[in-house]
C-alpha cells in the first residue's frame, strides 16, 4: 500500500500516528508519506513537510501565511501526481485540506477524510466540496455519520480515534503521587493546544480561578500547557497569590487529578468525558467574531459531550465578554456540593460506556487497506 496522509495540527498528528501504526501492524511494508509532525514521523512515515507545527488560526494570520500554504500545497500535489498513492487521507484542518482536495480531484486518487472537519457545526456549505472531491469520509461520531449521509456523502463509521489514544495512556505515577500528597482541592485549567487559543482564553480562565480561590482558599490550580512557549505565556499573566502550577506535557495527569475543570472547546472534551470530569467549556472570541459565529454556527452546542447527549451537561461560554464569574459559579457548585458533582460524574460514566469504544484506527486501517487492494487490482487490469 502507498498512502499519502496529511495532518495540520497537533491532534491530527496524534490521530495520524495511531492510524499509521495500525496500518503497519497489518501491512508492515506499507509506504507512507505525510504532512504532519513528530508523532507521524516517529510512527514511520516519511515527512514531506511539518504541517502539524504550522497550525494557524484567525483570518489575518491565515492571509499572512497564504504563500506558505500554497507552497505546502504544491509539495503535496507534486508528490500525489508523480507517486500516484493508492489513497490520500486528510485529517480535519478543513481550510487547507478542502483546497488541496479540489486541486487533486482529477488525479484519480481515492481521497478520504479521517476525523472529518465539524462542518455540521458551521460553514455547512463546505459539504458540497466534500461530496465532489472526496471518495468518502471515515466518520468519528454517530450524529456526524447521519449528517454526512443525509447530504449524499459516502461514509464509513469507525468511531473516534481519540479513544484509541486514551485507552493506551499511561499516567506518570511519580507526578500523580507528588500532586496527591499536596493539600487542597485541585481544579484543572486547559487553555488549548494552539498558541492562539492560549492567548485569548488563558486570562479569563485565570480570572475565574481567582474567584474560585476567593471562595475556596483550599483550591489550587493546575494549568496544562502543550509546549514551553504556552507555559511561559501563562506564567507571564498569573495573578499574584494564586496557587497555580503550569505543567508542560501533563494534560492526562492533570485531568485525572482534578475535581473539576475549565477547558476550551475541542477534542479534549472527549478526554474529559473519558475521565468523567465535570467541566466548564469556554471559548473567548472578539465582539465581531462573536456576532459572526452567532450567525453561522448551526450546532446547538460546541462541546462534543453536549452534542453526544443533546443537552448541556457541560456549561458552555462562547463569548466576547468576561464570563469569569459565571465560570467560577459552576466550579464552586461542584466543589461545594458533592451530590451535584456526583450526578454529573454518573452521566459521564454512562456516556463513556456507550461512546468511548476504542479500535477506530484499526477499523480505519482495515477499510483503507481493503480499498487500496481494489485500487491496485483496477490499475493492474
Amino acid at each position: 500500500m502507498k498512502l499519502f496522509l496529511s495532518a495540520g495540527e497537533p491532534s491530527g498528528d496524534l490521530h495520524g500516528s495511531n492510524l499509521i501504526r495500525s496500518i503497519r501492524a497489518a501491512q508492515p511494508d506499507a509506504q507512507i508519506t505525510a504532512f504532519g509532525g513528530e508523532r507521524i514521523r516517529a510512527a514511520g512515515a516519511q515527512l514531506l513537510y511539518p504541517l502539524a507545527n504550522f497550525a494557524v488560526m484567525g483570518i489575518k494570520n491565515v492571509v499572512r501565511e497564504l504563500p506558505t500554504f500554497f507552497h505546502i500545497g504544491d509539495l503535496g500535489i507534486r508528490h500525489i501526481r508523480t507517486q500516484k498513492p493508492d489513497a490520500v487521507v486528510m485529517i480535519d484542518y478543513p481550510g487547507f485540506h478542502l483546497a488541496l482536495a479540489k486541486r487533486i480531484r482529477d488525479f484519480g486518487v481515492p481521497t478520504y477524510f479521517f476525523v472529518p472537519p465539524q462542518i455540521w457545526a458551521w460553514r455547512q456549505g463546505r459539504v458540497r466540496t466534500v461530496r465532489k472531491c472526496f471518495t468518502g469520509v471515515l466518520t468519528a461520531l454517530p450524529f456526524e455519520d447521519d449528517w454526512y449521509r443525509a447530504r449524499g456523502v459516502n461514509t464509513h463509521y469507525i468511531g473516534h480515534p481519540y479513544f484509541d489514544e486514551l485507552a493506551q495512556q499511561q499516567l506518570d505515577p511519580g507526578f500523580m503521587a507528588q500532586e496527591r500528597a499536596r493539600p487542597g482541592v485541585r481544579v484543572a485549567i486547559l487553555p488549548g493546544s494552539r498558541n492562539s487559543e492560549v492567548a485569548v482564553n488563558a486570562a479569563m480562565m485565570l480570572a475565574a480561578a481567582q474567584k474560585v480561590h476567593a471562595a475556596r482558599p483550599d483550591a489550587r490550580f493546575l494549568v496544562a500547557a502543550f509546549n514551553s512557549r504556552q507555559a511561559d505565556a501563562v506564567r507571564a499573566i498569573l495573578p499574584p497569590g494564586l496557587p497555580v502550577e503550569v505543567c508542560v506535557g501533563r494534560t492526562p495527569e492533570i485531568i485525572e487529578l482534578a475535581e473539576a475543570c475549565i477547558a476550551v472547546s475541542g477534542s479534549v472534551s472527549l478526554e474529559l468525558m473519558y475521565r468523567a470530569k465535570p467541566t466548564v467549556v469556554v471559548y473567548r472570541v472578539g465582539p465581531v467574531a462573536s456576532w459572526v459565529l452567532y450567525q453561522i454556527i448551526k450546532a446547538r452546542y460546541m462541546s462534543l459531550v453536549n452534542l453526544l447527549l443533546n443537552e448541556e451537561l457541560f456549561p458552555e461560554f462562547a463569548t466576547s465578554r468576561d464570563k469569569s464569574s459565571e465560570i467560577a459559579e459552576h466550579i464552586l457548585g461542584w466543589l461545594n456540593d458533592p451530590s451535584r458533582r456526583a450526578a454529573v460524574v454518573d452521566r459521564l460514566v454512562e456516556l463513556r460506556s456507550r461512546a468511548a469504544v476504542p479500535g477506530a484506527c484499526d477499523r480505519a486501517a482495515a477499510f483503507l487497506l481493503g480499498a487500496s487492494q481494489g485500487v491496485q487490482t483496477r490499475r493492474a487490469a
